[in-house]
């Protein structure tokens, strides 16, 4: 397997590629049911963006994920139901702007949280401060689910005391290079991905992710350079979002999930840019070229 030297002390970077992962496999028992899948559960959206979640959603069911539950906002529950018919979607309190309302009964919400092997918090939340509200709800509450983290649940982690900050130690981050910055100010434009996700790693003591590099709080880090330019794209880093809480209710590992959500959701936008064109390919195309890519490497 690709490992490439340290420099100037710094750990091996290891590349992410077939033959990392068909050493690092997810568990997969073909005598198990849906339940030994695991469950995810997307935390997310609001009335003008119910998209995101969907896709997230999409894509950890992509991913091999057994069970997919979706809470969002009420206004958008019933077609949210429609659009994806594989997901129970629970209905959230809704302010009048269309955003989640923390403070409001958030019903099976609290069970919810408590019994996923998966959470994803932050695809399509557009209110901070009540994002933020939400998210201190939630890490109060989760059990052994693996807390992946992306968009603007990332920005609201940042705002957590340092008690809460402490309860999503071994989460996932999956920031893009202006959330990093967000996350470790210090950052600034400096720096290569490599040295921004080891940075946000070792601040929140959780997994990082963010274009095609992974740095875990314990120094190991790994590089994916499959992808391309057509996964910049709309919609995109809700799927990689999506894949990555998709693994980790199978695995239940942060880096192993952060690792092969990277590289499914690079591989599958290599295969969509070598069969259409480098760009102009869907976010929701990505999520659909995965299974493919799961094919291959098992």
């Amino acid at each position: 397997m690709a490992e490439r030297a340290a420099v100037a002390g710094r750990p091996p970077i290891r590349a992410v590629d077939p033959d990392l992962l068909r050493s690092w496999p997810i568990p997969l028992d073909a005598d198990d049911d849906k339940n030994g899948r695991g469950s995810v559960l997307v935390i997310g959206g609001s009335a003008r963006t119910p998209g995101a979640v969907e896709l997230a959603g999409v894509a950890a069911l992509r991913a091999g994920a057994g069970k997919l539950q979706l809470a969002t906002v009420a206004s958008v529950a019933a077609a949210l139901s429609i659009a994806v018919p594989e997901a129970l979607v629970e209905s959230l309190p809704e302010t009048a702007d269309g955003a989640i309302e923390p403070d409001g009964d958030l019903g099976r919400l609290d069970d919810r949280v408590r019994q996923a092997d998966a959470i994803l918090f932050g695809p399509g939340l557009e209110d901070l401060d009540r994002s933020t509200r939400l998210l201190r709800w939630v890490v109060e509450r989760r059990g052994d689910a693996v807390l992946v983290i992306d968009a603007l649940g990332l920005a609201s982690l940042s705002l957590l005391d340092e008690r809460r900050r402490k309860l999503c130690t071994g989460a996932v981050l999956t920031p893009n290079r202006a959330e990093t910055v967000q996350l470790v100010p210090s950052l600034g434009d400096e720096g290569s991905d490599g040295d921004r996700a080891q940075a946000v790693a070792r601040a929140f003591g959780a997994v990082t992710s963010t274009h095609g590099r992974i740095a875990a709080p314990d120094g190991r880090v790994w590089c994916d350079d499959t992808g391309g330019v057509g996964l910049a794209t709309s919609g995109s880093g809700d799927v990689l979002a999506g894949l990555v809480a998709g693994v980790a209710a199978r695995c239940g590992d942060p880096a192993q999930a952060a690792c092969w959500g990277t590289h499914l959701h690079a591989a599958a936008g290599r295969r969509l840019s070598e069969r259409m064109a480098p760009v102009g390919f869907l976010a929701r195309e990505i999520a659909d070229e995965v299974p493919f890519v799961l094919a291959e490497l098992t």
